[in-house]
């Protein structure tokens, strides 16, 4: 008579190799966003805290964060996949980051109001009163502080050409993206919903690079 084979313990079934040691917990800082520091570096290095210093103006007061830092905050944002200003809340949870940072990130509503400051009513009146008959797309004159933004943004990658001086052919591929929204102020879109079409241009970092942003 053949003996019953013992079953075979199955590994999903064991309790976990470790134990949680909640009367000792970590003394060090953790962080989930090692990375983030790199991005900040290149920025930095590539004086975008200067640039933004010399020609962005939109903060009446001294309190708070300065222009240089709401800038660098929504690097931060972008590059970690943020979607919302919601967001800026659960990277301001990440000590961390904070730590790595050398400041903390503003709140969602504090992030509202600098990006308000950017928009001007009458522009967009403006466009709106010059939009031909039978179209309901336009797009509105730049504000003071967007053209502010954009000499940044154009110093910015004066400095990239500075230090890349040998290559001297740069391929630009532009892009219009379809952002969905729910704001009252979004327009219709070709997929049938409502939202925005930025449109974005960007450059090769050099041979075998994934690119690097270079416009809106």
């Amino acid at each position: 008579m053949a003996l019953s084979k013992k079953p075979k313990c199955s590994p999903a079934a064991g309790e976990l190799p470790f134990e949680y040691d909640f009367d000792h917990p970590a003394e060090e800082v953790l962080t989930a966003y090692a990375g983030v520091p790199l991005l900040v570096r290149a920025a930095r290095s590539l004086g975008l805290a200067g640039s933004v210093q010399r020609h962005l103006r939109v903060k009446q007061r001294q309190r708070g964060w300065d222009e240089a830092t709401y800038v660098e905050s929504f690097l931060v944002l972008n590059a970690l996949g943020g979607e919302c200003l919601e967001d800026f809340e659960r990277l301001r949870e990440d000590a961390g980051l904070a730590e790595m940072l050398g400041h903390g990130l503003p709140s969602p509503e504090a992030a509202r109001k600098f990006l308000y400051a950017f928009h001007d009513e009458e522009r967009i009146a403006q466009a709106q009163a010059e939009l031909p008959v039978g179209q309901v797309s336009y797009i509105p004159s730049e504000s003071e502080p967007l053209r502010a933004l954009a000499q940044v943004h154009q110093e910015l990658v004066q400095e990239i050409g500075r230090r890349c001086g040998e290559q001297k052919i740069a391929t630009v591929d532009l892009d219009a993206t379809l952002i969905e929204s729910f704001k009252r102020e979004a327009k219709p879109t070709y997929e049938g919903g409502k939202g925005y079409q930025p449109l974005l241009a960007g450059a090769p970092a050099g041979p075998g690079g994934d690119g690097f942003g270079v416009g809106r």
